[in-house]
């Protein structure tokens, strides 16, 4: 292990980088929140404001995947679709195998100048959590309660909403509905073959619903729908605390960009569809399993300087302080103040482990695991 290795696993170093993103976070979300008369005013002026002030929490995560663990991705796609990235709305369609398949979406965002305006269908109880949950909620996430009774009105809104969206997003979709494990897995294909559906290999079964309110509502607005497949090289299975020690890995992705107009109105033929198409990824996931690669023509897109400026000023911006203060501290001499301090760390290092934790495969949602076939 060399020097700057052993200095990336410090914990030290990981209090200093979540301190960073937790203080700017809170910043930012106070930032939004005093836009808040703005929308009364200029909504398409408060929602521009919004997305430049997402993307100063999000580039940060990303920044520590690029820049931090040195993580190098690579994307596999048709060079004619590729000049399309980033110009168009679209439905990105992602596998959901990975502790951080959600920053790898998000590094791709990032490489096309999408990051700040992208959107993604989330469960509810993620709107509450500080700094992205509360930065979602003034970006319009979609959430959803994973009850089609309670959430076909909501959702419908909330899409409707962004029909009138001043920037080019990506609404990012994970049809599976949860993260991918054996147990849910075999309960999954048994679904599958109750209701006379080939079995996957690689995936869950989509739940096909969300799918189709999605691709409903946002007809007209967005050009086409990208099946996009994710893994790692080596059968690496990466972590958000393995990013945070500076392990660094190689993601690969597989995009196809289909035209919106190919998918199916009727909702039985969209689910057929949908069934079809996650058919097709687990052919992929195959292919990349035997061979090492996924069937397409390497193009990849630079990582930007964005993400660490970004970074960088936050840093500067709320360090110093931070230093003065201990300093202060040290200085003062009080057994009490030290002990509070010390307490003070220690609890912040509790919350930054909570926050890695929910990206956990092990201590994720238990939807998914229940017996009873999932609402299709």
């Amino acid at each position: 292990m060399g020097l700057l290795q052993l200095l990336k696993s410090q914990f030290l170093c990981h209090l200093v980088i979540w301190y960073v993103f937790l203080a700017s976070g809170l910043i930012i979300n106070l930032l939004q929140l005093c836009t808040l008369p703005l929308w009364l005013l200029n909504k398409q002026l408060a929602r521009k404001i919004n997305c430049r002030l997402a993307y100063c929490i999000s580039s940060q995560l990303v920044a520590a995947l690029e820049w931090w663990s040195g993580t190098e991705c690579t994307l596999y796609t048709d060079p004619k679709s590729y000049p399309l990235y980033g110009k168009e709305n679209a439905i990105v369609v992602l596998n959901h195998n990975f502790e951080i398949d959600f920053l790898c979406g998000w590094t791709f965002c990032e490489r096309f100048g999408v990051l700040g305006s992208s959107k993604v269908l989330a469960k509810k109880e993620l709107a509450y959590v500080p700094v992205i949950g509360w930065m979602w909620n003034f970006l319009e996430i979609v959430f959803c309660k994973r009850k089609w009774e309670d959430d076909q009105r909501t959702v419908t809104q909330s899409l409707q909403n962004l029909r009138d969206y001043p920037e080019n997003f990506w609404f990012l979709l994970y049809c599976e509905g949860t993260r991918f494990t054996p147990k849910k897995h075999e309960i999954s294909m048994q679904v599958a073959e109750s209701k006379g559906l080939p079995k996957l290999k690689h995936h869950l079964l989509p739940r096909t619903k969300g799918f189709w309110v999605t691709v409903q509502n946002l007809r007209g607005k967005v050009a086409a729908v990208y099946d996009s497949t994710l893994n790692f090289r080596n059968n690496e299975v990466p972590t958000l605390l393995g990013v945070l020690n500076g392990q660094k890995y190689h993601a690969d992705l597989y995009v196809r960009r289909i035209p919106l107009e190919s998918v199916p109105e009727e909702g039985a033929e969209c689910a057929a569809w949908l069934h079809k198409l996650y058919q097709e990824k687990d052919s992929f996931q195959e292919h990349y399993s035997q061979t090492g690669r996924f069937p397409c023509t390497v193009a990849s897109p630079p990582r930007r300087p964005w993400t660490l400026i970004n970074w960088l000023f936050w840093s500067c911006l709320l360090l110093y302080p931070l230093g003065l203060l201990l300093v202060r501290l040290v200085s003062s001499g009080s057994v009490f103040t030290i002990l509070a301090s010390v307490v003070l760390c220690y609890t912040a290092s509790l919350g930054v482990r909570w926050m890695i934790g929910q990206t956990e495969i092990e201590r994720g949602s238990s939807y998914g695991n229940r017996d009873a076939p999932p609402n299709n």
